[in-house]
C-alpha cells in the first residue's frame, strides 16, 4: 500500500478524529492507523482482531494503534508484535508522532486525567460521505460505576463557539448538507467557557451563525441534563431534526442507583413528554446495557416493557462487560450467557419499534438527506431507499411508499 489508511472503530467521536487523523498523516506512506473504542470488553477484543488482520493483510506496513484502548493499555498493544506504535488520545492528533523516525519511542501516551482544554480542531472535509460529525466537547466529569471512558478521555472540556461555527461553515461550503454535534457528554457543554454557555445555547447561535447549514442532529443526550432552551428549539426551528437519542442504560430504578446514573424512570418519561409536546413527531433512540451485575429477570422485564410503553424508536443495546478499575466489575455478576440473551430480547424489541415506527410512516412525506447509492436518512434517522438516480449531498421531499429490507421505500416529489 502507498497512502495512509485510517481504520475508525467505535463512536461517532472517534470517527471525527479519524478524519482529523486520516488529514493530518496524508504525508506518511505505507501506514495504517487503528482507531480503537473501549467502551466494551469486546470492542477491545475486535481491535486485537483487527490490528492482527491488518499487520498479515499488510506485511510492510507501519501499524500505529491510537484511541481508546490504546489510552488505557499503551503498554499491552505496544507488546504486540504487529505492532509498531502507540499513540494516546491526545497525541494522535498531533501530525508529529506519525513521522517515521525510527529512533521514536513505541509508546508514545500522556496522562489524559491531566488535560485542562480541549484543542479546537478544524477538518477540511469527510470525504465520501454526505454528513460530517463536528466534535464540540471532551471527556467526562461523571463516574459511572460501569463506564471506563473517563479515564480515556479525561475531564469534561468544551470547544469555544467561534471555533464550532468556523467548522460548521468550512463543512458547508465542502458540500455537506447535516452536521452531528458530537462529544463524549455533549449536554456538559460550555462548562470552564466564558458565561457557562449550555448545550440549548449552543445550537441556537450555531443555526443564526451558518444560516446555510440544513440540517443539525445531536449525539447522544444525558437525560438528567437536556436544558430547557432545547426543548424551546426543538418546538421552533426545523433544521434541529426530530431524533434525540437518550444514554439511558436501563429503565429499572434500582440498576440506574447501582450504575450511579443521574437520572430515574420518571425522568426518562418526563424529558420523552416534554419533548413530545414541543414537537409531536419527535422520535428517540436509547443506548441501553442488558445484564448490568445484580440485574434479575424482573427488573430486566422493567426496561423491556418501557421500550413499547415510552415508544423508543431506535436502540443501541450492549451486553454489559466488566471493564477492570470500574465499581461495577467488582459487583455480583450475571451469567454472560444471560447477558447476551436479554440483549438478544432488547434487540429483538428494537427491530419490531422501528418496524412499527417505519409502517406508520407509509403514506407520509419524509425529507431525506442521500448519503450514497439512493439510500438516505430521514429527518427522523429512518432508513430510505429512493429506486431513482440520486447523489449524493441532495435533500428531497420523498412520498413513503413502504418497506423493505429494513428500510422504508419512497418515491421523490418532482
Amino acid at each position: 500500500m502507498a497512502e495512509t489508511e485510517v481504520i475508525s472503530l467505535g463512536c461517532r467521536l472517534n470517527a471525527f478524529e479519524s478524519e482529523l487523523i486520516r488529514e493530518r498523516s496524508a504525508a506518511q506512506k505505507n501506514t495504517v492507523i487503528i482507531n480503537t473504542c473501549a467502551v466494551t470488553a469486546e470492542a477491545e477484543r475486535q481491535a486485537r482482531q483487527i490490528i492482527r488482520r491488518t499487520r498479515r493483510e499488510n506485511p510492510d506496513s507501519r501499524v500505529i494503534v491510537t484511541g481508546c484502548a490504546a489510552q488505557l493499555d499503551p503498554t499491552g498493544f505496544a507488546a504486540m508484535p504487529e505492532v509498531d506504535k502507540v499513540l494516546g488520545n491526545r497525541e494522535k492528533l498531533d501530525p508529529a508522532n506519525f513521522l517515521d523516525d525510527s529512533k521514536a519511542q513505541s509508546i508514545v501516551v500522556s496522562d489524559i486525567m491531566q488535560a485542562t482544554e480541549t484543542a479546537a480542531h478544524l477538518i477540511h472535509g469527510f470525504g465520501g460521505r454526505a454528513r460530517a460529525f463536528v466534535e464540540i466537547q471532551q471527556g467526562c466529569d461523571h463516574r459511572c460505576t460501569f463506564c471506563i471512558i473517563p479515564f480515556a478521555r479525561g475531564p469534561n472540556r468544551s470547544v469555544g463557539l467561534g471555533r464550532i461555527v468556523e467548522q460548521v461553515r468550512t463543512l458547508v461550503d465542502q458540500g455537506f448538507r447535516e452536521v452531528v454535534l458530537t462529544g463524549v457528554d455533549i449536554c456538559s457543554y460550555g462548562f470552564g467557557l466564558p458565561g457557562n454557555p449550555k448545550l440549548g445555547e449552543l445550537v441556537r447561535r450555531l443555526l443564526a451563525a451558518v444560516p446555510a447549514l440544513p440540517r443539525l442532529r445531536l449525539s447522544s443526550l444525558d437525560p438528567a441534563a437536556i436544558d430547557d432552551s432545547l426543548f424551546d428549539l426543538l418546538a421552533t426551528e426545523p433544521r434541529l431534526m426530530p431524533h434525540l437519542h437518550l444514554s439511558i442504560q436501563s429503565l429499572d430504578d434500582v440498576i440506574l442507583k447501582r450504575m450511579k446514573r443521574r437520572h430515574l424512570y420518571a425522568d426518562v418519561d418526563r424529558v420523552i413528554t416534554r419533548a413530545r409536546a414541543a414537537r409531536p413527531d419527535v422520535v428517540f433512540g436509547a443506548d441501553l446495557i442488558a445484564g448490568f451485575p445484580t440485574e434479575t429477570d424482573a427488573q430486566f422485564k422493567n426496561t423491556l416493557s418501557s421500550i413499547n410503553a415510552l415508544d423508543i424508536t431506535h436502540l443501541h443495546v450492549f451486553p454489559y462487560s466488566e471493564r477492570p478499575g470500574t465499581p461495577a466489575a467488582r459487583m455480583p455478576s450475571v451469567c454472560v450467557t444471560e447477558r447476551k440473551a436479554r440483549a438478544q430480547r432488547l434487540r429483538e424489541a428494537g427491530t419490531q419499534a422501528l418496524g412499527r415506527f417505519m409502517a406508520n410512516q407509509v403514506g407520509n412525506i419524509a425529507t431525506v438527506l442521500i448519503e450514497r447509492d439512493g439510500l438516505g436518512l430521514s429527518e427522523h434517522y429512518a432508513p430510505v431507499r429512493i429506486d431513482v438516480d440520486t447523489v449524493a449531498g441532495q435533500i428531497m421531499p420523498v412520498a413513503l411508499t413502504g418497506t423493505a429490507g429494513g428500510h422504508l421505500v419512497g418515491a421523490p416529489l418532482l
